[in-house]
C-alpha cells in the first residue's frame, strides 16, 4: 500500500472536515443572526451544498478507482443522471426510515426532509462518488472484507459513523431538559455531523494503523 495514497486520502478527508467547519462559521459574516442552532434548517442546506460540491470536486481531481475503460459522453450523461435519481431515491428513502422511527409524519416535514439529504450527502453521495450508480458494488463494499482500495475503507467507515451518529443524536430528544439543541432534528443532525467528521479524521488513521495487515486484491 503506497504511503502517497493514504496521504492523498487524509488530506481530501481534511478538506471535507474543514468545509464542515467553514459552514458553521462563514455564513455569519454575511448574515446577520445566523447560528447553526439558531437557523438550524439554513445550515442544513448550506451544509449539505458545500459538503457535496467539494466530494464531486474532490471526485473529479482524485478520481479514486478509476475505471480503464474510456466512456463517452452520452455514457457520463446516463451515469450523472443516474446518479442524480440514486441521490434523490436515498433522500426519499432515508426520510421514510427516520419516520419510522419516530419523527414527526406530518409536522416538520420540511425538517426531516432536509436532515435526509444531510444524511444522503454524509453516506451516499459519497458512495456515487466512489462506486458510481451500481448497486452490486455497494453491497460488495459494506460486505465483510469487501474493500478493494483504501477509498472504499475510508467510505466504509465515514458512512458508518455518519448512521451511528444520527442514532446517538436521537437519545437526548425526548429528555425534559428542553435545551434549544433538543428541537427536532436539532440533535440527530449534529450528531450525524459529529460522526461524520469522526469516520473522516478516523478513516486515513486506522488504514495507516493496519496498512500491513489491510490486502486489496482486485475481483
Amino acid at each position: 500500500m503506497k504511503e502517497a495514497e493514504i496521504r492523498r486520502l487524509l488530506a481530501a478527508n481534511l478538506l471535507c472536515v474543514f468545509s464542515v467547519i467553514l459552514t458553521a462559521v462563514v455564513p455569519a459574516f454575511f448574515w446577520d443572526g445566523f447560528t447553526v442552532l439558531g437557523t438550524h434548517l439554513a445550515w442544513l442546506c448550506v451544509c449539505s451544498v458545500c459538503v457535496s460540491t467539494l466530494h464531486i470536486i474532490l471526485h473529479l481531481v482524485l478520481k479514486p478507482n478509476l475505471s480503464p475503460k474510456r466512456s463517452s459522453f452520452a455514457q457520463k450523461i446516463s451515469r450523472f443522471l443516474k446518479c442524480c435519481i440514486y441521490f434523490f431515491m436515498s433522500c426519499i428513502l432515508f426520510h421514510a426510515i427516520i419516520v419510522l422511527y419516530g419523527a414527526p409524519l406530518i409536522e416538520s416535514v420540511t425538517e426531516t426532509f432536509l436532515f435526509a439529504v444531510l444524511l444522503s450527502t454524509f453516506t451516499t453521495l459519497q458512495c456515487l462518488c466512489v462506486l458510481g450508480p451500481n448497486i452490486q458494488a455497494w453491497i460488495r463494499v459494506f460486505s465483510k472484507n469487501g474493500a478493494m482500495s483504501i477509498w472504499e475503507s475510508s467510505l466504509q467507515i465515514t458512512t458508518t459513523c455518519s448512521i451511528l451518529g444520527a442514532w446517538f443524536g436521537a437519545f437526548p430528544i425526548p429528555l425534559d431538559w428542553d435545551r434549544p439543541w433538543q428541537v427536532w432534528p436539532i440533535s440527530c443532525s449534529l450528531g450525524a455531523t459529529f460522526g461524520y467528521v469522526a469516520g473522516l479524521i478516523i478513516a486515513p488513521l486506522w488504514i495507516h494503523w493496519n496498512r500491513k495487515q489491510l490486502t486489496y486484491k482486485s475481483r
